[in-house]
């Protein structure tokens, strides 16, 4: 059944509890937001001492499920002022789940604002103890140092700009390799954790419980049906499109749709999106010498491996990874095509401890300013470098877009609930757009990821210029992601599934192989619909309104090249989204 571990940063005690039976049947998302409800004032300072910051891994997190190595991090975010989960793949989550730990709460303040601390967990037990030897140091010297310390173990930590507060501050993980790369990036829980002294936490998981199994047959009838989708599509099969480009392959068919973002949501089309694609990317990679590095898989048991390593000129290693969304973000959104100067900017992120969204989206607004031209790749670094070092215009930046776009009076602001919009443009992808306005989350991709559909055709081709039905698409890809956030699945399992019923069927049988329930497809919408009901009514309670669900104002009056296209679903559908 595992347990509960809580860390009262107040006293510095580490105390261990048995699950409560309300929990029990909860993991990933559904844990942390549950968790968040019932513990957290809505109306708390998102930094202050009645905040908690929860880890939770999924349900089949920490067994032989493929694709299955995700961890959940939920607080009030400091970013939207609401409800926030920000999940990652990472060795750590499997770790931990083989140690028993169903979640770990951080919870309180430390009397010494200035203290970091480092907390150890074993199959002995906890041990919180004084990390400041790692205060203020980028998270490559941490995990480094963490290697050196705790070899062959799983590490998460923040950089400096979660220790310092900023708003855009992410959780850090490592990846097979040890690298700081593994993010759960958005809605900068990173400020929240190291406003509570936490540097890095670090999980060895030897002669640990393991995750046990209650019906083993139903599960491993299960993974085998998930894995065989998996292998059999052409999105997530060995040589298919993650695998053989990554998630960047998006870049040149969201371009070719008019849906990309460019130069702060400006136009959807990039005249220099052939230069950033995944497609350029791969054989970049290939061309430096980087065999291997594409394919890269951030866990164990992952089949997809869609995850990569970016070389210099020179073939040393030089950032991981070039994902989709931060290489648009500081890319196309920023008018840049430079894809070493983009992958200089993802290693600072990185190091830094910010979300790569967010920042590109910042970067966005901030050249909207005049504090740099589009395209400028250097002027841009140098901007991030700023959020590096803390100076004044560091800190604005570092606080997000919204937060820069209000101190430089700029009217173009991509956000939702005070969060930057992801790789899609509404105007153009307008199933997106409906999710990125509903979303409890603030504008999010992963929270219902209609793309599945509008772009790739997965569960059948839908017209992504069109408004008609995108309230339901929105609402279906909502609840089916809420519960896949709870499972512990990577979310790409989504294009395997949705083709291939008979994998959806294998997620829902390998939960009812760990956790004993007998639980069909219709207990997908059940719990899916449960979690964003739970996550609504916090929002509510915290002063969230029908008002918070808009899109921004300019992209209802800016019409969006090269279609000529507004965000037209009307507010009335978008009050019945989630109106369950």
């Amino acid at each position: 059944m595992g347990k509960f571990v809580r860390v009262d940063m107040s006293t510095l005690k580490v105390i261990t509890e048995q699950v409560p039976e309300k929990y029990r049947l909860l993991g990933g998302r559904g844990l942390t937001s549950n968790l968040v409800a019932d513990e957290v004032d809505p109306l708390c300072h998102p930094l202050g001492p009645a905040n908690k910051v929860v880890f939770a891994p999924g349900i089949v997190t920490g067994t032989a499920a493929p694709s299955s190595g995700r961890i959940s991090v939920g607080a009030k975010s400091p970013l939207t002022g609401g409800i926030k989960e920000s999940n990652a793949g990472t060795p750590f989550s499997q770790k931990l789940a083989r140690l028993g730990i169903k979640a770990l709460v951080f919870e309180g303040l430390p009397a010494d604002p200035k203290k970091r601390y480092l907390l150890e967990l074993t199959a002995g037990g906890e041990r919180l103890v004084e990390a400041g030897d790692l205060a203020g140091k980028g998270l490559e010297d941490t995990f480094a140092w963490l290697a050196r310390k705790y070899p062959g173990q799983a590490y998460a930590g923040v950089g400096p700009a979660g220790e310092t507060g900023l708003s855009m501050a992410g959780v850090c993980f490592n990846d097979l390799e040890n690298r700081p790369s593994r993010y759960s990036g958005r809605g900068g829980l990173g400020a929240v954790l190291g406003r509570k002294g936490i540097k890095a936490i670090v999980v060895d998981d030897s002669g640990g419980p393991g995750v046990p199994l209650s019906q083993p047959e139903i599960f491993a009838g299960g993974a085998r049906k998930v894995a065989e989708a998996l292998g059999q599509h052409g999105v997530t099969k060995p040589g298919g499109a993650l695998n053989s480009y990554g998630t960047a392959v998006l870049i040149n068919l969201l371009n070719e749709v008019g849906g990309l973002p460019t130069r702060n949501f400006s136009s959807g089309v990039f005249e220099g999106a052939g230069k950033i694609s995944g497609e350029t990317l791969a054989a970049t990679i290939k061309k430096r010498g980087g065999k291997g590095l594409t394919g890269h898989r951030c866990h164990t048991g992952c089949p997809i491996g869609c995850s990569n390593v970016y070389p210099r000129p020179n073939g040393q290693e030089h950032a991981s990874c070039v994902e989709y969304e931060s290489d648009w973000a500081l890319g196309a959104n920023c008018g840049i095509d430079n894809l070493d100067h983009i992958a200089e900017m993802i290693r600072m992120c990185n190091d830094y401890g910010i979300d790569t969204i967010e920042t590109g989206v910042t970067l966005g607004v901030a050249m909207e300013a005049g504090l740099a031209k589009f395209g400028d790749g250097n002027r841009a670094i140098e901007l991030v470098k700023e959020i590096g070092r803390n100076t004044p215009l560091g800190r604005i930046l570092g606080n997000g877009a919204a937060f820069t776009g209000r101190a430089f009076g700029v009217l173009r602001v991509p956000t939702v609930k005070g969060q930057g919009m992801p790789a899609y443009e509404p105007r153009s992808v307008k199933g997106i757009g409906v999710t990125f306005v509903t979303s409890p989350m603030g504008a999010d991709h992963t929270a219902g990821y209609t793309i599945a559909s509008e772009i790739t055709g997965v569960g059948g081709k839908t017209d992504p210029l069109s408004p008609k039905d995108k309230v339901g698409l929105s609402r279906n890809f909502q609840v089916a992601t809420a519960f896949i956030d709870a499972s512990g699945y990577c979310l790409f399992i989504a294009f395997a599934i949705i083709d291939i019923p008979s994998g959806f069927v294998g997620v829902v049988e390998t939960c009812n192989g760990v956790l004993g329930t007998a639980w069909t497809m219709d207990d997908v919408t059940r719990i899916g619909q449960e979690i964003l009901r739970t996550e609504i009514a916090f929002n509510r309670k915290a002063g969230f309104s029908a008002a918070d669900d808009r899109p921004p104002e300019f992209m209802r009056r800016e019409k969006l090249p090269p279609h000529g296209s507004v965000f037209d679903i009307s507010d009335k559908d978008l009050d019945e989204v989630l109106n369950f």
